[in-house]
């Protein structure tokens, strides 16, 4: 069979993904398709039948399925053309790549330019280094979900939830739904993990315990999971011995953290930033690729997916201006670099062709009044607090940045005001 030809690929059809393709139709590009491994669109939304998104972009609150049927529907409206049950499975240095489809076979994809809106996975349980067995009654909190919303299967009775993540605070409430007994959320940080709003709606309404500096230290059960041991942590994250304590229980949900999904990535030999774990992009979310742009959670873990779907869209417009010709390779590289409060932040660069939106993440939370900075002197606002689970944002104007001259690394921070 003969190559597939276009002029922008997406691979992956979540929210960053088809965002991207509704953007690179908008911006001009006649051939567009979105390559998407599963046999539905959407993503992990799909899943998510709980409300809290679309306000930022519809202006009301929708279920996760309600807001990807909007895109959905724009997409198909402006022309986007989908191959869903086509897993990507190999990439090549000029960008191509080859998708195995169960009615077509094997066939490489030749675009102009590609959106990498792969997305993002849980963290295992082997990457925890737990002592004990791996009985069955151990999931993720996303496994649960799509379980529980999808399948109609009930994971368990008695469960324990370790991590403070947004899906597992979620999963809390879901399973109190379900008729499960939830017994603890233990986090073995100082502070949540998820949003607050998720903590009162989903713990506090339901009267679900929540411990912070306490966690799972050893598993029991052989075939089935029987209880888990959990421990109080000290300032650098050890067991404090004598804290120990067993919790009967036949379930744990996992909701310790996501990882950008990069295989594809570093497979097209895209530089990966070893902090965020996604790629290096400029404010165009261009990446070190010049025809590869990234956005969503392949890029960095976002908090709501508006904004994931906001910078799908911006990435999809961009890719479409490459493969037009009009959008080269930046010919200058602005660092920026994260200040003491802040590690997670993207993009990495700027390359002086528009204006940005910078998104980062505090270390440390300040839960008095601070302020958002970019320097020097491109950018300040107060805050009434930042928190490790929120996001927050700056923005720095190009007009702005065109008066520092041949400047070559900006800074950006969160501080106490």
């Amino acid at each position: 069979m003969s190559d597939i030809t276009v002029d922008v690929a997406v691979i992956g059809a979540g929210p960053a993904g088809i965002a991207a393709g509704v953007g690179a139709k908008e911006a001009g590009a006649e051939r567009v398709a979105i390559f998407e491994r599963d046999w539905d669109l959407g993503g992990i939304l799909q899943q998510c039948i709980h409300p809290g998104f679309g306000l930022h972009i519809f202006g009301e609150e929708l279920t996760g399925p309600e807001y990807m049927h909007r895109w959905i529907n724009k997409a198909h409206d402006v022309g986007v053309q989908f191959w869903t049950n086509s897993m990507v499975f190999h990439m090549e240095d000029d960008g191509s790549f080859w998708i195995m489809n169960p009615s077509l076979g094997i066939r490489k994809v030749t675009p102009k330019s590609i959106v990498l809106a792969m997305g993002c996975r849980e963290r295992p349980l082997g990457s925890l280094g737990i002592p004990g067995t791996r009985p069955a009654g151990i999931y993720t909190a996303g496994t649960a979900q799509r379980l529980v919303n999808m399948e109609g299967y009930m994971p368990g009775n008695k469960v324990v939830i370790l991590g403070s993540g947004d899906v597992g605070l979620i999963m809390a409430r879901r399973m109190i739904w379900e008729g499960a007994q939830v017994l603890g959320v233990y986090e073995i940080m100082p502070w949540p993990g998820g949003l607050r709003r998720n903590i009162a709606q989903c713990l506090d309404d339901y009267g679900i315990p929540f411990y912070l500096e306490e966690t799972v230290v050893e598993i029991h059960g052989k075939d089935r999971l029987e209880g888990v041991t959990v421990a109080k942590v000290d300032k650098d994250r050890k067991p404090i011995v004598g804290t120990e304590h067993f919790i009967d229980c036949d379930t744990l949900l996992l909701a310790v953290g996501l990882i950008p999904e990069n295989e594809l990535s570093r497979m097209a030999g895209v530089e990966i930033n070893p902090v965020t774990q996604g790629p290096f992009v400029n404010e165009l979310l261009q990446t070190s690729k010049p025809n590869i742009f990234a956005a969503g959670n392949v890029v960095i873990v976002y908090d709501l997916v508006d904004w994931v779907s906001k910078e799908g869209e911006r990435a999809g417009k961009n890719a479409a201006l490459y493969a037009a010709g009009q959008l080269k390779q930046a010919a200058r590289q602005i660092r920026i670099v994260g200040g003491k409060n802040v590690r997670l932040y993207s993009p990495q660069f700027l390359s002086g062709q528009s204006d940005a939106i910078i998104y980062m993440r505090v270390a440390q939370p300040i839960e008095t009044r601070c302020k958002a900075i970019v320097e020097p002197g491109l950018y300040e606002k107060q805050l009434r607090y930042a928190r490790p689970g929120e996001m927050n944002e700056a923005q720095v104007k190009l007009e702005d940045l065109k008066t520092l001259g041949d400047i070559e690394e900006i800074v950006v921070d969160i501080r106490e005001a």
